[in-house]
């Protein structure tokens, strides 16, 4: 009875208006839209990509209508091979898809900080456990109402670093760029982009002043380099709502907010979720 009870609350946890997607961009870093043919149940399927819960709405709301009941929202990582089929699993069904590739610009950057090229063993290990920390926020599951997938800009600003870039940090190579930098000047406003709740906050090692929201069902943002936070981690964030203020901490060349979007635990192009 717990369980029917609890499926029946995840039904009307999404609005009955249509629901604003992402823009679906099938290559890594990207999004899936996958239409769950053959599961006309009324309950949502349970579905999975790479180990990670996918995201899974009602598709009567969206433009899969005629094609499932139900669609699933899929992070792409950067990592994934356009050469290698990619395979969802939902209530025992099998999806695979296929992606394509995609060239991300290259980056050189110099730091002045030497240890955050080349930390040592007690940063290291720093760094491992705020990782485990932050991967426990992405990976943080709540069946919050929900009507869109989509985002506002949390910031205003030129966009100093895409998503996706290949960095290189005093001309060694190091992990692609995993969020969009916005370059709003010391101090500017950091505003919620969606309703949300505060799963994290941190003085991280990397990523200086940190928060990370969740807005539900595997969805996620993060906010890092910040001069000042002015949340705390259990607050309920609506659309517009202040989070603090950018800043320059960690591994920065200089003042911005660094933003990262999570869908399924895995970092994706954050303008895919941008409503304009």
């Amino acid at each position: 009875m717990r369980f029917v009870s609890f499926m029946f609350a995840l039904l009307i946890s999404f609005s009955a208006a249509a629901i604003d997607l992402p823009t679906e961009s099938r290559v890594p870093g990207g999004v899936a839209l996958i239409p769950l043919s053959g599961l006309d149940t009324k309950a949502a399927p349970s579905a999975w990509y790479r180990g990670n819960r996918v995201m899974v709405i009602p598709a009567q709301t969206t433009p899969y209508a005629e094609q499932a009941t139900w669609l699933a929202v899929i992070g792409i990582p950067l990592s994934a091979k356009p050469s290698q089929e990619q395979l969802m699993k939902a209530d025992g069904k099998r999806y695979p898809f296929k992606i394509q590739d995609k060239a991300y610009k290259e980056q050189r950057l110099t730091i002045t900080n030497k240890r955050h090229v080349n930390p040592n063993t007690q940063d290291l290990a720093r760094y491992k456990r705020e990782k485990d920390e932050m991967v426990a926020a992405f990976k943080s599951w709540s069946t919050p109402a929900i009507s869109t997938a989509q985002f506002n800009l949390p910031a205003t600003g030129r966009f100093s670093s895409p998503f996706g870039l290949k960095r290189f940090f005093n001309d060694q190579p190091r992990n692609p760029h995993s969020g969009l930098d916005i370059a709003g000047g010391q101090g500017g406003p950091i505003s919620a982009p969606s309703p949300g709740k505060v799963v994290a906050v941190g003085e991280y090692f990397f990523n200086g002043n940190t928060v990370i929201v969740d807005h539900g069902y595997g969805l996620t943002t993060m906010y890092c380099h910040m001069s000042k936070i002015d949340v705390k981690v259990g607050d309920q964030l609506n659309t517009g709502d202040n989070i603090g203020k950018i800043g320059k901490t960690g591994r920065v060349t200089g003042p911005h907010l660094h933003w990262s979007v999570s869908l399924n635990n895995t970092r994706v192009d954050p303008l895919l979720f941008v409503k304009q």
